[in-house]
């Protein structure tokens, strides 16, 4: 197996700060930057800190950054590189450092338990539940998400702005609302919640200015913006400032009051 010698620049550090430290590296026909951690941390670095599980691309542990952009090491193949370039490695900008390329994406988990849960309807059984396939379809591909928290970190809402971090969700959770909007068998309308009112209100959609950098870097393909985020903003509008969509609103609460 042909082999040559890469250089790495890797971050060392945790929360009181730290910085980037030159390693030469051998190199394998085939093999990823995970890879490469590995054997840093084999050979020349084995306190290196590296968060990381399946290595097959479907937990979403090792999330970092190779030369500014998130990635997922397991997933990034040293083959995209030339010979000659100097490979940066980085932890997610947007979080807090625990120590070398690991963060603290507890932010996320937060944001995670402020989306309420799908409704059940109330008419229907286990078992009785019936989608058109479109409907299916749709929902299916935002359940491809493996939460590696890339758009997350990609977001320069939060990754800018650590300020926004309390009021703005942050592109995963403004699709798991948008999923949950758009199916059509939620019933948290007849609980009072409105979903997409919620993203406005509650979650920070208004800070989304659609640059689609999250899904730029998503490594399942999925279209957070054009299939999730703006849906979401366009029926946040209609419900918000269209006087018909207003009024029906009205008397359909007026009637399921009666």
């Amino acid at each position: 197996m042909s082999g040559y010698e890469a250089r790495f620049k890797v971050w060392r550090g945790d929360v009181a700060g730290g910085g980037l430290h030159d390693f030469t590296v051998e190199v394998h026909d085939g093999e990823v930057v995970l890879d490469i951690v590995h054997r840093l941390q084999a050979t020349q670095a084995p306190d290196l800190a590296v968060r990381w599980n399946c290595k097959a691309g479907k937990c979403g542990s090792c999330s970092a950054e190779v030369n500014g952009r998130p990635r997922l090491l397991c997933m990034t193949r040293m083959s995209v590189f030339s010979r000659e370039e100097t490979i940066t490695v980085t932890p997610l900008r947007a979080f807090p450092v625990i120590r070398d390329l690991v963060t603290d994406v507890g932010f996320n988990y937060t944001k995670a338990r402020e989306v309420p849960a799908f409704v059940p309807p109330a008419d229907l059984g286990p078992g009785e539940y019936r989608m058109m396939q479109e409907d299916v379809d749709r929902s299916q591909e935002f359940r491809k998400c493996i939460e590696c928290f890339l758009c997350q970190d990609t977001c320069h809402v939060v990754r800018d702005h650590e300020e926004n971090k309390p009021a703005f969700a942050g592109p995963r959770f403004l699709m798991r609302v948008a999923e949950l909007d758009m199916h059509p068998l939620d019933a948290a309308a007849d609980t009072g919640l409105d979903r997409s009112r919620a993203a406005q209100d509650d979650h920070g959609l208004g800070y989304c200015n659609i640059t689609k950098c999250c899904t730029e870097v998503c490594p399942e393909g999925i279209r957070i913006t054009d299939n999730a985020l703006i849906p979401l903003k366009e029926r946040a509008a209609d419900r918000k400032y269209d006087p018909l969509v207003w009024l029906g609103s009205k008397i359909g609460r007026r009637s399921r009051d009666r």
